[in-house]
């Protein structure tokens, strides 16, 4: 479990120079949150990862390369995710959210959305407006647990049924999962090289790219948070109809943000416009969602050539679950992590992981595989499209091996790890940006805010 090691092949996917990696230093050992698994390294070497290839692509445009310091215990714990707001912790989950016993297993539920509990709950013979947890407990118990799984996803409903390592290795779409590279960058046009503004030694690496970020549930979320505090201009796009979760108050943190709804004529002519000068466009909808509105990978290059693509999923896009709905929880889930976590911890009930590094994790990922394919862009040209998946980072995590002291790590100090900071949803407390930059501190320019607070014009 060498992290360099890692990181290593991680940036090879990148096709970036391997010179690079003699800037970055990795500080810090396993274990430092319980788990058996190496979430820590998974957030320290995904972080490294997006840090080090948007330095890059800083020496790309001109810059002299920088040191990059990661260390392990602040990645782990800026991929926990947590925050307050005016001093308030809100709830991450919707009291029908979680785990439930079924006549021959466990299924997972996901609730967060009013729609998917009350489908779910639908599903059950129950009413989303009288009906109480401990009523859906005793619905479950006359299901099998895949059973429910299929009837779920039949209705487009998100729940996962629990599985071993043993059974989700035999399953087709684990066999899908294991023949594909934890992400790809393809080139999908020609184009010339989409130049960026001129660059000094002491602007922050991605300063002057604009980014589209067209995701609502962590991951994307995280990828677009990422890129803006190494200096990218980011614009989040909201569909006003669409719900949100509180944790958009941590991750907007240096974005803009619009609403646009892309069923109408006329908010589709502003995105269009977006579109024109945007040089990356990151997109977390469900496959084929956003293509069908004439916002697909091929479509964007044919508009914007040049343009940068990045497509997030839950399990792929090859595979009989490839147009499957999916969230970080479902996905421990159905790959084996909750069950393989309460054998390691000794204990009966699935335990989930001790964040949802899976939606981290991807998260950088996909920022680092922004920088590295538009770092490619500037000096092969070409329009590029990135694609990563929930499922190929749980594969992928799966393979960083086992910690057998895991569950005997004592409890961290969050506190040294959590700054302060004015945003438009009040006072915002949350862990600072992990990685060191050595010339140019890595930071936000401006507050989190609001969806649909600024006007869908780049400025």
């Amino acid at each position: 479990m060498d992290a360099n090691a890692i990181l290593s092949r991680i940036w090879a996917l990148g096709g970036l120079p391997p010179q690079a990696l003699d800037c970055v230093d990795l500080s810090g050992a396993e274990p430092v949150l319980p788990s058996s698994f190496a979430v820590g390294t998974a957030a320290q070497t995904s972080i490294a990862a997006a840090a080090l290839a948007a330095c890059e692509l800083g020496h790309v445009r001109g810059q002299a390369r920088q040191r990059v310091g990661v260390d392990l215990l602040h990645a782990a714990l800026e991929c926990e995710g947590a925050f307050s707001v005016d001093g308030q912790t809100p709830d991450a989950w919707d009291p029908f959210s979680g785990l439930y016993a079924c006549s021959d297993g466990w299924v997972r539920m996901h609730a967060n959305f009013a729609h998917h509990r009350d489908g779910a709950l639908a599903l059950l013979g129950l009413s989303s407006t009288t009906a109480q947890r401990k009523d859906a407990e005793q619905a479950l118990r006359t299901w099998k647990a895949l059973d429910f799984e299929h009837a779920a996803a039949d209705r487009g409903m998100v729940v996962s049924a629990l599985r071993s390592f043993a059974e989700w290795d035999a399953h087709p779409h684990a066999l899908a999962i294991a023949a594909q590279p934890l992400l790809t960058l393809e080139r999908i046009g020609d184009a010339p090289p989409l130049a960026l503004p001129p660059l000094g030694d002491d602007q922050l690496p991605l300063t002057g790219l604009r980014v589209l970020d067209l995701t609502r549930i962590v991951a994307g979320p995280v990828a677009g948070r990422t890129l803006a505090a190494l200096g990218a201009d980011v614009m989040l796009v909201n569909s006003p109809h669409l719900p949100n979760i509180a944790l958009i108050a941590e991750t907007s943190r240096g974005k803009r943000s619009c609403h646009l709804d892309l069923r109408a004529a006329d908010q589709r002519q502003a995105m269009d416009a977006l579109v024109s000068n945007a040089d990356v466009f990151v997109q977390g909808y469900r496959p084929g969602g956003l293509q069908a509105l004439g916002y697909g990978a091929q479509a964007l290059a044919e508009r914007r050539p040049g343009i940068v693509v990045v497509s997030l999923s839950a399990y792929g896009e090859q595979g009989p679950w490839a147009k499957r709905r999916g969230f970080d929880s479902l996905v421990q889930a159905a790959t084996g992590f909750n069950l393989a976590e309460a054998e390691a911890a000794g204990v009966s009930k699935p335990q989930a992981l001790p964040m949802q590094i899976l939606d981290h994790a991807s998260g950088y990922l996909m920022a680092f595989a922004t920088a590295a394919a538009k770092a490619r862009q500037l000096q092969e040209g070409g329009s590029w499209h990135v694609r990563v998946s929930l499922a190929q980072t749980g594969h992928w995590l799966r393979g960083l091996g086992r910690v057998a002291s895991g569950f005997a790590v004592a409890e961290p100090d969050r506190q040294p790890y959590m700054e302060t900071y004015a945003s438009g949803f009040g006072k915002l407390v949350a862990v600072r940006p992990t990685p060191q930059l050595s010339r140019t501190p890595a930071g936000w320019s401006r507050p989190s805010v609001p969806p649909g607070t600024h006007a869908p014009v780049w400025s």
